[in-house]
């Protein structure tokens, strides 16, 4: 005997924030929805094993290290004596309960039913959930698919209780004194960073020449030379060609010919979209060698009324990009003329030790386009409250056009950077210039004056380019910044 489908306006699968938010959207206006999570919590991994567990686990590394006044009270910092992986995640543990809360109670509010268990597509409208409590089976006229991402499980990785994934490195059950991370991308770095500043000997090996490429090549130097300091090694151009898992340590052969000797691998190569077993062949839904689905500029799928949003579409792949994509998916799903696209430019904050943040466009992407840009720099040691801080190494680049000097590019190094992002963004997205920086008043101390500094140096580079004849507007001598 079949089961009949109970029918709502939304159907929503993952509870992560793609799916929080999108079915929040379309509850708030009224919407019958459902949310289906396969997880015993919600909040997927954003909350759970990903952003605010890395997030957090860096708050505890520089808290046990003393690494934040490293400028105070020398370079030297000592490591808390008797840490424990206990003392070590019991701050990550705590926030991830309470925001799994914060998510769980915004759900109720909006009266958003939530059915746990595993979804499967019948059909283009319907979706059959097995959980604990038996089988459901859910139509909606709307169906949006905001499953996440998994940890890519990599080729001819050996199975050993000593070998981690970004989601497994978590429950490790003791802190190791020499970790191997495998991926210099976003995960492996922040990852890496924390570890060393809790006195492990952490190497990092990738294949590419450099870090984040998707940074400034100066923002990837400075960033690389910054944890440096803080202890990781890098074997970039480098591989593993072979695990020795026979020991009581895990040897790894490099494609150098060199060899490591490890307590503990953190495994870093990127993330699949979560799609295997929702039964999207059924469809006729494409899926992407990493798992993606494809999407249209409203986050609509092949099958019209079927969106998808989040790490599951890939690129960017960033909690708060994933927010506004449902957002904008249900606001076109019902035509709720609200939120029609996402904004032309999104800030990007990578939680390392140290610190970076970008938003707009790179030097090097700059010319590419063919823009004439120019660039403006300050640095945290000239400014009073990097200096209070304790961060000198820090630095704002302002990347403008030369023609008009309007803004383009904002990238940050150092103590707040994924905050002080947000001031040039906006900037950015009203269309400003580095004008704007010079003729506001920014409180003294703080690290926002820096972008005055910034403008005024890019100033001054733009003289330097155009010589003595005056730029399109009146512009103050910069020889000596005021």
């Amino acid at each position: 005997m079949s089961l009949t489908a109970e029918r709502y306006d939304l159907v929503v699968i993952g509870g992560g924030p793609a799916g929080e938010k999108g079915a929040a959207q379309a509850a708030y206006f009224g919407r019958r929805v459902a949310l289906v999570e396969c997880q015993p919590y919600l909040g997927g991994a954003g909350v759970n094993t990903g952003t605010v567990p890395s997030k957090a686990l860096r708050e505890s590394a520089l808290y046990f290290s003393g690494l934040r006044q490293r400028g105070l009270y020398g370079r030297d910092y000592d490591l808390r004596s008797g840490l424990t992986v206990r003392d070590f995640l019991h701050r990550e543990q705590e926030v991830v309960r309470a925001l799994r809360q914060v998510v769980a109670d915004n759900v109720a509010r909006h009266r958003i039913e939530l059915v746990h268990g595993a979804a499967v597509f019948e059909d283009e409208h319907t979706v059959r959930v097995e959980g604990s409590g038996g089988s459901r089976r859910l139509r909606g006229d709307v169906i949006l698919i905001a499953t996440g991402s998994l940890p890519n499980p990599g080729r001819d990785i050996p199975r050993d209780p000593r070998i981690f994934d970004s989601d497994s490195i978590l429950e490790m059950p003791r802190l190791p004194e020499r970790l191997a991370v495998i991926g210099a991308g976003v995960i492996g770095c922040e990852y890496a960073s924390a570890f060393a500043a809790l006195g492990m000997a952490v190497t990092v090996v990738d294949g590419r020449d450099r870090l984040l490429s998707f940074l400034d090549a100066e923002m990837s130097d400075l960033l690389r030379r910054g944890m440096e300091w803080v202890g990781v090694e890098f074997r970039l151009a480098d591989g593993i060609t072979a695990f020795d898992t026979a020991g009581e340590t895990v040897g790894l052969a490099l494609r150098s010919g060199g060899r490591l000797e490890a307590d503990a691998v953190l495994m870093a190569a990127g993330r699949l979209g979560a799609t295997v077993g929702l039964g999207l062949e059924r469809l006729g839904l494409p899926v992407g060698d990493r798992g993606h689905l494809t999407v249209n500029e409203h986050y609509q799928t092949a099958i019209p009324h079927i969106y998808a949003a989040g790490d599951v579409i890939g690129f960017p792949a960033l909690a708060a990009t994933a927010m506004e994509q449902a957002r904008v998916a249900m606001c076109h799903a019902f035509d709720l003329k609200y939120k029609t696209r996402l904004a032309p430019i999104f800030p990007l904050a990578v939680y390392t030790i140290p610190e970076v943040a970008m938003a707009g466009e790179t030097e090097e992407s700059a010319r590419e386009r063919g823009l004439d840009c120019c660039a403006g720099r300050a640095v945290y040691r000239a400014n009073a409250r990097g200096q209070i801080l304790g961060d000198l190494e820090g630095r704002v680049k302002l990347v403008f056009r030369a023609a008009d000097r309007g803004l383009v590019g904002v990238h940050i190094l150092g103590e707040g950077a994924s905050e002080l992002i947000h001031v040039g963004l906006m900037v950015m997205l009203a269309g400003g210039t580095i004008d704007t920086f010079i003729a506001a008043v920014f409180n003294y101390p703080t690290l926002g004056d820096a972008y005055k500094y910034a403008a005024y140096d890019g100033l001054g580079a733009l003289q330097r380019r155009t010589g003595p004849e005056p730029p399109s507007r009146p512009v103050a001598p910069v020889a000596a910044v005021p």
